[in-house]
């Protein structure tokens, strides 16, 4: 069967040849020339190859020449106010179907336009995300940039709902062009090379990656699990564990250790919580077995919080002396030296609780990764003391890790009190270091 891309291309070769190389002036069109013919009705082949040729024209620029096109693409192709207001007030006076047609027109602005013509090119929707990655670098020394950044993300939220994406088990059998996307992607748990893939790709692991119609060789985003009998708590034992000789099924948890989004371009996006939910799913489809679905997952703020607090002429958290033993961490083998871990280990546990529960950005948890598994409706089942003892995880947590527990029976009403009243749901193990004095 033809790749939706082929019959894209095909297409866009067919409207090449319709498709004049110069402007009335006799010059070759620029690529801003190109996306205001992009905004003009034309027919499907034409059209196709006009965002083709757009597509080709930005791929080719350099890093000045994308910052003046974005400066282009901001001035030219923003919405008219006056036209907003004239449209507003017809619709004010007589609130017909017209008036309110002619009113979101109004509102849409060109460069909407410009990206959905985009999109119709062979690699027009990855050639968007790179766009929009390349914008999101530039938005702290151009911030009139957000206009742009703002359509892109409108349009991604449509376009990459959830009823666009299929879910694939990666598999050793996957193409090595996706499998080696894996190891570069990988963002939780770094991959060391082919071998460390072939083991995260054993009988006891799985693997499922969303994709997306218009890219069918890149992963938008993917979760690695472990099969394993209890709630796992340590993940260097995940990841080193030995290739098991054979596959008895000797297991009824389910960890998920690491999750990574593939794309820059569409952070914001939304794709982990459906993708956790649906591979329980499969999961529990291919081993009834299964009894428990948790994560294992790295606690990215913690240490930078710590060291906040520690920074501070006081803090409602610790006092002197707890402060004194937080000296023992300007180590950098106090994991290895067994008086240092008998004082850091309650004091650390205990501020890592109140972190996770109590320290808010907003209304929601500081922490990045709670806001997540807490949302999805996940509960905060226990800490982890040395849980990742990598460089990485030393540095975000002091080697702490978390297991975020799904239970299935009470899920949607964990995500509705965390969604309307701020509600965090812990389960007991976790209580306990809460209420450590």
């Amino acid at each position: 069967m033809a790749k939706f891309s082929d019959w894209v291309s095909s297409i866009a070769d067919a409207g090449r040849e319709l498709l004049p190389g110069k402007n009335r002036q006799g010059k070759q069109r620029t690529l801003i020339e190109l996306c205001h013919e992009a905004c003009t009705s034309k027919g499907e082949a034409m059209g196709t190859a006009i965002a083709d040729a757009v597509v080709r024209g930005y791929q080719s620029l350099d890093q000045e020449e994308r910052i003046a096109f974005f400066q282009q693409l901001h001035r030219e192709f923003g919405a008219n106010p006056d036209e907003i207001l004239r449209c507003a007030e017809a619709f004010k006076q007589s609130q017909s179907i017209e008036t309110y047609r002619a009113l979101s027109e109004a509102i849409d602005p060109p460069r909407r336009k410009v990206f959905r013509a985009i999109n119709m090119a062979p690699n027009g929707t990855a050639t968007l995300i790179q766009m929009r990655k390349d914008v999101l670098a530039l938005l702290k020394d151009h911030p009139e940039f957000v206009s742009i950044d703002d359509g892109l993300k409108n349009l991604f939220i449509s376009w990459f709902n959830r009823g666009f994406l299929t879910l694939e088990r990666i598999s050793w059998k996957t193409s090595a062009d996706i499998l080696e996307k894996l190891i570069a992607y990988e963002a939780v748990h770094e991959m060391d090379g082919w071998d460390d893939l072939r083991r995260r790709l054993a009988s006891d692991r799985r693997c499922f990656a969303f994709f997306h119609p218009a890219m069918e060789d890149e992963p938008l985003i993917f979760v690695q699990v472990a099969l394993v009998k209890g709630v796992a708590g340590n993940v260097q034992e995940i990841l080193e564990a030995p290739m098991p000789e054979v596959d008895d099924h000797d297991f009824d948890s389910a960890i998920f250790y690491s999750i990574s989004n593939c794309q820059d371009g569409l952070k914001g996006i939304s794709f982990g919580n459906f993708l956790i939910k649906q591979v329980v799913v499969e999961l529990q489809r291919e081993f009834p077995q299964l009894k428990k679905f948790a994560t294992l997952s790295p606690i990215p703020g913690f240490r930078r919080w710590l060291d906040g607090e520690r920074s501070k002429t006081s803090s409602p958290v610790m006092n002197g002396a707890e402060r004194q033993v937080l000296e023992l961490l300007k180590s950098p083998t106090w994991m290895d030296d067994a008086s240092a871990v008998e004082q850091l280990e309650p004091l650390l546990m205990r501020l890592c609780a109140h972190y996770l529960h109590d320290e808010k950005r907003g209304a929601e948890p500081l922490d990045p990764v709670a806001r997540f598994h807490l949302g999805n409706g996940a509960a905060i089942a226990r800490l982890n003391w040395l849980g990742d003892r990598s460089e990485n995880g030393l540095r975000q947590s002091c080697g702490v890790l978390v297991n975020y527990a799904y239970l299935l029976e009470n899920v949607e009403q964990n995500h509705e009190a965390y969604v309307n009243e701020g509600q965090v749901a812990t389960l007991s193990a976790f209580q306990k270091l809460l209420q450590t004095p």
